[in-house]
């Protein structure tokens, strides 16, 4: 079904008809990454349709960034903890304001974080892409900022370097580790084992106290958002994870 680009705009967002059509002529929406400046265009729930920077929903796929916090779970219903979707439902959009009832009912997390990690995860509903990026052949590299209980040293750069065998049939791919001071690090990855980092450490004689994902295939966490925001990745963002 096809419908006016400003009655779109006006149903799935809070600008009123008149409101959509002065934003279409302004030159404020793009459709399929394409300027559009009349309001009786038509497009489709199939069209990806931008306000500024902000993915209108109602469209098939949305995609969003969240900073997890700790103490939240990967997923989108469970009985004992607060999940990632009851971030995004409780908070608004950042870089538009808009309230949750214009996120997609049927988004997912892209992979996860455990319950204590903080940072980085990419909410979507496009499962073709979600498969993709996140198939072990793919190895993605996930960045996080690491503290520990035991001072690191460059021995632990090689040894992450090296891989690690953390009791798995091989041992872990190569692994970059950046010291930032004695006990924190950014350590980079491609694979995502089961408490992967914590094992890492652990056969080093050391223990991870404070774990947050900064990176994810190349896209960083938004320094804006604060634990538990949220807001709709770019146009340029989306683009990007699509072309990797």
């Amino acid at each position: 079904m096809r419908v006016r680009l400003d009655k779109y705009l006006s149903d799935h967002t809070e600008l009123t008809r008149s409101q959509a059509k002065k934003a279409v002529r302004d030159g404020r929406v793009r459709v399929n990454g394409e300027l559009v400046t009349k309001g009786d265009d038509k497009v489709s729930f199939s069209d990806s349709v931008f306000l500024d920077q902000s993915q209108i929903s109602g469209g098939v796929y949305q995609y969003m960034m969240l900073n997890k916090p700790a103490g939240v779970v990967s997923a989108t219903s469970d009985d004992e903890h607060r999940t990632v979707m009851e971030c995004i439902l409780g908070g608004v959009d950042q870089a538009s304001g808009r309230p949750p009832s214009y996120v997609a009912k049927d988004l997912f997390p892209m992979g996860r974080l455990d319950k204590d990690t903080e940072g980085l995860l990419i909410l979507t509903n496009d499962g073709p892409l979600a498969h993709r990026l996140l198939s072990p052949a793919h190895h993605i590299p996930k960045t996080y900022y690491v503290e520990l209980d035991a001072a690191v040293d460059e021995s632990d750069v090689q040894s992450m370097r090296s891989g690690i065998d953390i009791g798995e049939k091989r041992p872990t791919r190569p692994a970059e580790m950046e010291i930032l001071s004695e006990h924190s690090c950014f350590l980079t990855i491609s694979e995502g084992k089961y408490h992967q980092i914590k094992r890492m450490f652990g056969c080093l004689g050391k223990r991870v106290v404070g774990l947050k994902r900064v990176t994810m295939a190349g896209l960083a966490l938004d320094e804006t958002l604060a634990a538990g925001e949220w807001r709709f990745l770019t146009e340029e963002e989306i683009a990007y994870l699509k072309g990797i």
